[in-house]
């Protein structure tokens, strides 16, 4: 059985720490680096519900892509919400650890996973990684369909492949348009706007889409625009890197037990179309 210590290590080969914009947290939270483990479970959301999903599957270690303490603090005190998952991970022996903008931009990483679970063919990263001479790493990823289909039968696809939230998936642009080539970024992507023109696809997929950018978009160009959850757009990377920590876990003869959280952590929790007086 690894230590925290060794299975950290494995952790920080996939996504190395430096490799995270100079703004985020990355890395081990909490946990004792003598302590045993044998079961991890990884999740979006370092939120109480995961926690206490972490206590009831007797996990060791809990991997999460956002981190708990993005801006720092000075105090881990019950009082608050943050300070109660310190509280319940520490008390039952469970090591915390964030992989965010370094999982972003690794390959694979969070946007190969959001591409795989649409069943694209990955082409380039959108963003590409300076310091990657391969030319694999970076942010977001430009995709290609197998074959040719509608921007609605592409959102339909959205909506059927990625986890079901209150918000569902969101479509700007022409239903009819052919839709071949795709970008992709897991998480909120409206900064991405001038890579994607630059791309020259015929789609976008990404997660929390305000209104003047996504307006501008369309205005620019005949680019077709999907907005899914936040949440649903990083989960499958969870499946992802389980999968990746399962093959080291044989690799290495550990013989840990990895999980995947199935609680819904996006924070939306109903939707009701409009209804409202006509315009």
């Amino acid at each position: 059985m690894p230590r925290l210590s060794e299975v950290i290590t494995a952790l920080d080969a996939l996504w190395p720490p430096e490799r995270a914009e100079q703004w985020d947290a990355v890395g081990t939270v909490c946990g004792d680096p003598e302590a045993p483990v044998s079961r991890v479970l990884f999740a979006v959301d370092p939120v109480q519900e995961v926690a206490d999903e972490a206590v009831r599957l007797g996990a060791d270690l809990l991997v999460t892509h956002h981190p708990l303490y993005l801006r720092g603090t000075t105090t881990v005190a019950a009082g608050h919400f943050k300070g109660r998952v310190v509280h319940t991970l520490i008390k039952n022996d469970i090591g915390l650890h964030v992989a965010h903008t370094n999982a972003d931009t690794a390959d694979p990483g969070v946007s190969d996973a959001l591409a795989g679970a649409l069943g694209l063919r990955v082409l380039r990263p959108l963003v590409p990684d300076p310091g990657d001479p391969a030319g694999r790493r970076g942010l977001g990823r430009v995709c290609e369909l197998d074959r040719p289909e509608t921007l609605a039968a592409f959102a339909a696809r959205a909506a059927q492949r990625l986890p079901a939230t209150a918000q569902g998936v969101r479509v700007a642009g022409d239903p009819d348009a052919q839709v071949r080539t795709v970008a992709v970024s897991g998480g909120s992507g409206d900064s991405l706007f001038d890579r994607v023109r630059a791309a020259g696809v015929d789609a976008f997929l990404t997660a929390d889409l305000r209104h003047h950018p996504a307006s501008e978009a369309v205005q620019q160009s005949p680019l077709g625009l999907v907005d899914a959850a936040h949440w649903a757009t990083e989960w499958p990377w969870c499946e992802l890197a389980a999968a990746q920590l399962d093959e080291i876990s044989d690799r290495h003869g550990w013989d840990l037990r990895v999980h995947v959280s199935n609680t819904v952590t996006d924070p939306w929790s109903a939707h009701h179309d409009s209804t409202g007086a006509p315009n």
